[in-house]
């Protein structure tokens, strides 16, 4: 197999390791060091918008200057260098800390993954082979910050976090170079204004934001909804390694059938695995249930991002990759993911989990009838600047 295909396996393995180590443990962390939980909310807001307002630039500056592997290095190795600064209990100080992380970051899974999908195309083998090790990664990475954790101060979390963030940027740099502009057709501002007039594009990121935005509800809340059913703390984290652990197999399985039944099909069927995960969860508030429904997070989750990552590959211009990603992850990442915090917190505080659940049922289907819609409603003819698909030239066979 391509020694390319190999270290961009182990970049995502290698990323999702370094995630699954830290962030789980990070509120805890804060906490330990004085923060309230409030002060915890600013700190996780600030970094979001952060995130929010980066990704298009970075998108930006990759497909102008082509900076792709440095711009990678950079998101793996420089959340781990300010890591450190989460011992100091000043508020000020954590909150520029994670501002700094954020900015860094946010470029991570949408420039990783417009390089994925290219490379996958070159060398005739399937997106999700390579974002599921990212799943794996993160699963494994979460366990063994438990098991650091049994015998290390939490103080001690950033230095594997640091050292597994640093590991990745230096496979990064091992990438092979890209080609400056070659097969590239048609000017930036041609390419951003042909998709910003896409309708199906449009649709589709109305879909992805309505089904991204219930996944707060399982990884910001469900630890609290499981509480209160009666489930304990070690199966909490039973369930969230189900989660993670499902999305491998569920990627694998989605590379074969994205082919077979098409990619807008595909993320309607993962958003009525959204709808049936949902229901479930608000009619049958039963901690073994809860568990066994996790299942249905590699379905819903694997299904539609792996589909959605390559439906965005094949709206976008060649030119215009990495943005079209960036705006993917802005829209159906940081603004869903701000949203579905804030309205599925109200959900929970005033009506209970059951119309949290309920709440994201009906906003699973209404984005599996976007979905729908795109999947019924043809690309436009009509010239499309730069559809030219060759052979990646950065891509070593």
């Amino acid at each position: 197999m391509p020694q390319t295909l190999w270290k961009l396996r182990a970049f995502y393995f290698l990323t999702g390791l370094s995630g699954g180590l830290f962030v789980p443990y990070l509120s805890m962390l804060l906490v330990q060091n004085g923060l309230n939980s409030g002060e915890v909310g600013q700190v996780m807001a600030t970094g979001t918008v952060v995130a929010i307002l980066a990704q298009p630039l970075w998108g930006l500056v990759v497909d102008r200057f082509h900076v792709t592997r440095l711009t990678l290095a950079l998101s793996a190795v420089m959340p781990g260098l300010v890591a450190v600064l989460y011992n100091i209990p000043w508020l000020w100080l954590v909150a520029l800390a994670n501002a700094v992380s954020n900015l860094f970051s946010a470029p991570q899974a949408p420039i990783a993954d417009a390089y994925a999908v290219a490379t996958a195309r070159a060398l005739r083998t399937s997106y999700g082979t390579i974002r599921c090790l990212a799943s794996l990664g993160f699963a494994v990475g979460g366990y063994a910050g438990g098991l650091f954790l049994a015998h290390l101060p939490l103080q001690w979390l950033w230095i594997p976090y640091a050292v597994t963030g640093l590991c990745g940027a230096l496979i990064t740099l091992t990438f092979p170079r890209e080609t400056h502009g070659v097969g590239l057709g048609g000017s930036f501002q041609e390419g951003l204004m042909q998709l910003l007039r896409d309708r199906r594009f449009l649709v589709f990121l109305a879909g992805g934001f309505l089904v991204s935005q219930t996944l707060t509800a399982f990884n910001t809340y469900f630890a609290l909804t499981f509480r209160d059913m009666g489930g304990s703390i070690a199966l909490t984290g039973l369930a969230f390694l189900l989660a993670s652990g499902t999305n491998v197999p569920s990627m694998l399985i989605a590379a074969r059938l994205n082919h077979r039944l098409g990619r807008e099909r595909m993320m309607a069927i993962a958003a009525i695995a959204y709808i049936l995960r949902w229901s479930i969860q608000a009619l049958v508030p039963i901690p073994w249930v809860a568990i066994a429904i996790q299942v249905l997070h590699g379905i819903s989750f694997g299904f539609y991002y792996v589909a959605a990552v390559d439906f965005v590959f094949s709206s976008a211009p060649p030119q215009l990759q990495a943005t079209a990603q960036s705006i993917f992850g802005m829209i159906c990442g940081g603004l869903a993911g701000i949203v579905g915090n804030l309205l599925n917190g109200i959900l929970l505080h005033s009506g209970g989990a059951a119309a949290m659940y309920w709440a994201c049922t009906v906003s699973s289907a209404l984005g599996a009838a976007c979905f729908w819609y795109v999947a019924k409603v043809r690309r436009p003819a009509g010239p499309r600047v730069g559809l030219r698909r060759p052979v990646l030239p950065w891509v070593s066979r």
